[in-house]
């Protein structure tokens, strides 16, 4: 949500009309996949670590256990400044490597041929960037509650997991499964993290350690520790796979609080299985974990910071009302584990994929509690905060995610699509199998776009081109006398054929406009476009 945050929180427009990045060798190290990354497949992080709030250093290691896609020596592992890299590990003896900087090539002692599993043990401490205004930068985040206990985590998916810990950190690849022990907490501390907690041990020295295992693959920037003086309640719900374990973790002064703001998950979880198809990580259970930033999409341990107020810190992002019916962290965030955590993209140049399809999913939501006209209303309602400043697709493989507005203009864009397809059976059965097929899988948008042409048997390249790769609103024109309406669209990519309804005084009228004038007679002295279609219209003489 970095950039959602950056825009509409702080209100910062990076305006880039007619600019060429300029990208750096570091860019296409951090965003490409190469060669030290294409031959091999990270299956394991056993991730080993201590957090020292006296000092802010953090030490431990991870074993990283991979599969051989082709033959291959040399991998690339990811840690950035001024985190340090101790050492590698492999069958027990140290391998050299060469540093590119934040990339580190570790040189295996054979090649390793393909479909061999192998592991690296790497060695690593330091002080990690500290997050100065977490979320919205990155970072370590060491802070104090309000009655002065260490409460410590981190935000990172700007930054991305090599931020603090070292791994294979690129979009495409994530583990299969992870183990994460937190070492040496604090007496009278808690830690919490992704998936079910399978240990925790008193050391002699009055703290604690604990372990915490996701059996699902998981996005390197969501594996995130929580330390702090938590309390623990839970509940469940009967959900579409059998039962589902909620459990919530909140400082213990807010216990009362949350029980009550936290009764939103379970209409919330029902709402997406409903139009998601099931929650896509039963084996490690539902999370939500108050956190010292607003919030961040944490699989399965989402962070939660929203104050337990509803709305966005208590405002409403669509200025309709709707959005202060229900708390946006818990949903925005919740609804990520479909889009983010259970379909991830392989570059974030494609992360509307993530941000587009969760921002509507708070329109889903608003619908399943007031109707389907609140929920239009409270999507068109976001589309004040669309800024046009880039295209919502970024650039590919520079580690370049785009605009902000793949949140907002990429969530109106879908409820377009909803409205040319004009079948709420085939757009909610659209929904459930595009999480059914990309199940824990990596896509891009172009895997996207091809599935929903075909699934909806619509013609969307077109409508994909124009609201992903311009900064156009298209525009309707049109010109309305004596009964004929002639109109057009303008504003528009080339070829662009959105279909679009119109309503008249005598009721509403499927166009298909193009590029070209084409007319049509109407019973009417006036008319306007659906305001479901996000467009503009200009009358012309």
């Amino acid at each position: 949500m970095r950039d959602f945050f950056i825009y509409i929180f702080l209100g910062l427009a990076f305006v880039s009309f007619g600019q060429k990045t300029k990208y750096t060798h570091a860019d296409s190290i951090k965003g490409k996949i190469t060669k030290e990354r294409e031959w091999w497949n990270v299956l394991h992080y056993d991730l080993n670590v201590s957090f020292n709030p006296s000092d802010s250093i953090i030490k431990g290691r991870n074993k990283i256990t991979f599969k051989a896609l082709t033959s291959g020596r040399t991998l690339q592992i990811d840690l950035q400044a001024p985190m340090v890299l101790d050492s590698v590990l492999q069958a027990g003896k140290k391998r050299v490597w060469k540093k590119d900087g934040d990339a580190y090539f570790v040189e295996l002692n054979v090649a390793i041929d393909k479909s061999i599993t192998e592991n690296i043990i790497t060695y690593f401490h330091g002080k990690p960037h500290v997050a100065k205004i977490p979320p919205w930068d990155g970072g370590l985040i060491w802070k104090k509650d309000k009655n002065k206990n260490p409460w410590i985590s981190i935000a990172c998916q700007g930054m991305a997991g090599s931020v603090w810990f070292p791994c294979k950190d690129h979009m495409y690849d994530e583990p299969d499964s992870t183990r994460f022990t937190i070492e040496n907490v604090p007496e009278g501390l808690v830690a919490v993290s992704n998936g079910r907690l399978k240990a925790a041990n008193e050391n002699s020295n009055g703290s604690a350690s604990y372990v915490w295992e996701v059996k699902n693959p998981i996005n390197n920037y969501n594996i995130i520790p929580y330390i702090g003086k938590y309390v623990h309640f839970s509940d469940t719900i009967m959900g579409e796979k059998g039962e589902l374990k909620l459990n919530y973790w909140v400082l213990d002064y807010n216990l009362e609080k949350a029980k009550q703001q936290f009764k939103q998950t379970k209409s919330m979880l029902h709402c997406f299985e409903y139009w998601f198809g099931p929650y896509p990580f039963y084996e490690d259970e539902y999370k939500l974990v108050e956190a010292p930033h607003l919030g961040m999409e944490h699989q399965s341990a989402v962070a939660y910071g929203n104050g337990y107020v509803n709305g966005y810190m208590g405002r409403d992002l669509s200025l309709t009302g709707w959005g202060l019916k229900w708390d946006f962290i818990i949903v925005h965030e919740s609804g990520h584990e479909w889009f983010g955590n259970n379909i991830s993209v392989k570059d974030v140049a494609d992360n509307w994929v993530h941000e587009g399809f969760t921002a509507y999913s708070e329109n889903l939501y608003t619908e399943y509690l007031f109707g389907k006209k609140a929920g239009a209303e409270y999507v068109i309602g976001t589309r004040k905060s669309v800024m046009n400043d880039k295209p919502v697709i970024g650039d590919y493989e520079v580690n370049n995610d785009g605009s902000g507005d793949k949140y907002y203009k990429a969530s109106n864009m879908l409820h377009t699509i909803r409205y040319i397809l004009n079948n709420d059976s085939i757009w909610r059965a659209f929904l459930r199998d595009i999480n059914k097929t990309f199940y824990h899988q990596t896509v891009s948008t172009k895997q996207v776009e091809e599935f929903m042409i075909s699934y909806l048997k619509l013609d969307l390249q077109k409508v994909f081109d124009q609201y992903l790769r311009t900064t156009q609103i298209p525009v309707l024109q049109y010109k309305l006398k004596k009964g004929k309406l002639s109109y057009r669209w303008a504003n528009c990519v080339e070829g662009f054929n959105m279909p679009l309804r119109i309503n008249t005084s005598k009721g509403s009228l499927m166009l298909k406009p193009t590029t070209q004038f084409q007319d049509v007679k109407i019973k009417s002295t006036a008319f306007g476009p659906d305001e479901n279609y996000y467009i503009e219209i200009a009358k012309i003489n």
